[in-house]
């Protein structure tokens, strides 16, 4: 199979792209990191993906006039590298709804939290105000609502009574490093699929051993 070409947009220091760029190096993943793109001249992420060869771009949104111009930019970007699918992996910019549908079901997120509890920022500290006792993240398809859309796959770790905020995140963000690969090769295989606003996933996969994996 013809492995899928993926660009991974980021802003910061992109610990998540650094994932699927490792998990992207066995040869039997359907995907390759073709291209790196961060709306931050100055994000750390570009710095370490320049470092390994990879290509890096900087389109800093705070030189366009609008949101529609610079996704022109993104979108040029993403065409001359013949990107197959978008991964974002702490980009933080919410896309316009004709950027979206362009990409519908070929652009994925990764969200420090069980989707849909906890949307937007702050999660660690929605959740541990809220007393659960199980947190996560979630992988899922984009869709113009922020943090919305069909979900691809979770990971849940347990919340403890000593947990801060940042305990919490990093307990969160190892397993953000397993489940982001673990789903981006689900797609990119075309093993996990939208059916509707679900998504469906090849029953020839163990699901107990993949969420098993996932669970810290």
């Amino acid at each position: 199979m013809k492995k899928k070409r993926v660009a991974v947009l980021i802003s910061g220091r992109g610990s998540n792209m650094q994932a699927l760029v490792a998990a992207a190096q066995a040869p039997r993943f359907p995907a390759e990191i073709v291209t790196v793109i961060s709306n931050r001249p100055d994000a750390p992420g570009l710095t370490w993906a320049k470092r390994k060869k990879l290509s890096a771009i900087a389109l800093d949104h705070k030189a366009y006039r609008s949101r529609q111009s610079f996704e022109l930019d993104l979108q040029q970007a993403l065409e001359t590298a013949n990107v197959d699918l978008v991964a974002l992996a702490g980009f933080m910019r919410l896309m316009t709804p004709g950027f979206v549908e362009l990409w519908r079901d070929r652009m994925i997120n990764i969200h420090p939290s069980l989707l849909p509890s906890f949307k937007g920022l702050h999660t660690h500290e929605q959740a541990l105000e809220a007393g659960v006792k199980i947190a996560g993240c979630t992988v899922h398809f984009v869709r113009p609502e922020m943090d919305a859309g069909p979900i691809i796959a979770q990971a849940a770790v347990p919340v403890l009574d000593r947990d801060t905020p940042a305990t919490l995140a990093a307990r969160i963000l190892k397993a953000e490093h397993v489940v982001y690969p673990t789903a981006l090769a689900l797609v990119a295989s075309g093993k996990a699929r939208c059916v509707g606003e679900k998504v469906v996933i090849d029953q020839k996969i163990n699901v107990k051993n993949v969420l098993h994996s996932t669970v810290c």
